[in-house]
């Protein structure tokens, strides 16, 4: 099978999906069927992602109406920690045999928490206490405001998601905000081992967004670089990860027990048709990294994916000269990384509102 094939290069495979139909379905689309028959050995989750699992199903709606009498902000935490704590305990064996590497389950910090430091550390820190596994991740997005939180939730001992991380430059300070977290949780007596991090780095959309503008310069020079920018910068942000897991400073903390954070790639759906609909997974394939996809990608590579290998190494050259070609013509990725950040946090958090207003409305009626 293609996914064990992925898996032996050294990618682990997650869902970026969960519902209570995927908790109990009996289906082959069923999340005890994708563990079994499917390698997917993660899950992850965001602020999308509840709102149209809670919002697009009958199914939390008699747990809806039994809590009627508190507020939407309560109703959401209690399903989404109830679905996250059940999810956790169906990866619990995967989580044992892989000592802590995989069967993690994630679940985000409310995203309008995203430019509050203090705020997102305590959220984080009730969510860890609140759900209450081992194998739980909690999600940070990696706003200027997020890596300070990063840092003290690594450091109580938390394992960390961060998310929405679009630029190789935002990359490398969150994983310096890892690394501290990780001495200071050494300099209060953690054992360090038992602390794993994942570092998402987003794919889809920056081929979206570089595209658009590639297209409006219509040069032969511009048309080239079609479809190579997502790819090329997320093979550089591994490239950052090798350097950073043979650092002198990473050397004296891997022999106290600590695990490097991992690269996660994240918007791997493809949202241009005429793209191969599983170059974000294949392309993408290397040892200590996690590609999480939606369903519908899962299915694709399962169904057609082409299994290459190793396919980030070989290309960290090319990437280089991919990014020094798109600057050539008048592409600022630092720009259009900077916007995506800005515009993600507003998207989820938009999509977290929509939830509580709509389990509002249930709640009301």
């Amino acid at each position: 099978m293609i996914i064990n094939d992925i898996a032996m290069a050294g990618t682990s495979v997650w869902l970026d999906d969960l519902s209570r139909a995927k908790l109990s379905g009996t289906d082959s689309q069923s999340l005890p069927s994708r563990i079994n028959n499917s390698g997917v050995v993660g899950v992850t989750t965001n602020p999308s992602i509840f709102n149209s699992a809670i919002t697009g199903s009958a199914d939390y709606a008699d747990d809806i109406s039994a809590m009627k009498s508190q507020s939407p902000e309560e109703i959401v935490k209690k399903l989404t920690t109830d679905d996250v704590r059940n999810a956790c305990d169906l990866f619990s064996k995967i989580f044992s045999d892989s000592n802590g590497v995989d069967g993690r389950v994630s679940i985000e910090v409310d995203p309008r928490l995203a430019h509050e430091t203090e705020a997102t550390i305590n959220e984080g820190k009730a969510l860890w206490s609140l759900v209450n596994r081992p194998n739980l991740m909690i999600k940070v997005p990696a706003t200027l405001a997020g890596l300070p939180a990063i840092a003290e939730l690594i450091a109580s001992g938390i394992s960390v998601n961060v998310t929405l991380i679009f630029s190789c430059k935002r990359y490398e300070e969150v994983i310096d905000a890892f690394i501290s977290g990780i001495e200071q949780a050494l300099k209060r007596g953690s054992d360090v081992s038992q602390i794993h991090s994942v570092a998402s780095f987003f794919i889809s959309r920056i081929d979206t967004s570089v595209d658009k503008e590639l297209k409006a310069i219509d040069s032969a020079e511009s048309t080239e670089l079609l479809g190579k920018a997502a790819i090329a910068n997320a093979v550089l942000a591994y490239e950052l990860f090798l350097n950073k897991s043979e650092s002198t400073k990473w050397a004296a903390l891997r022999e106290a027990g600590a695990h490097m954070q991992r690269p996660l790639w994240a918007s791997t759906g493809v949202k241009d048709p005429t793209y191969d609909d599983t170059r974000y997974v294949m392309e993408l394939v290397a040892p200590h990294t996690v590609n999480t996809m939606p369903q519908s990608t899962l299915d694709a590579v399962i169904d057609h994916g082409k299994f290459l290998g190793n396919t980030i190494t070989p290309a960290i050259q090319q990437s280089h000269e991919v990014m020094d070609k798109l600057a050539k013509v008048g592409i600022s990725l630092s720009a259009i990384t900077d916007t995506l950040e800005t515009d993600g946090v507003a998207a989820f958090s938009k999509a977290w509102q929509a939830l509580l207003d709509d389990v509002d409305k249930v709640r009301r009626a």
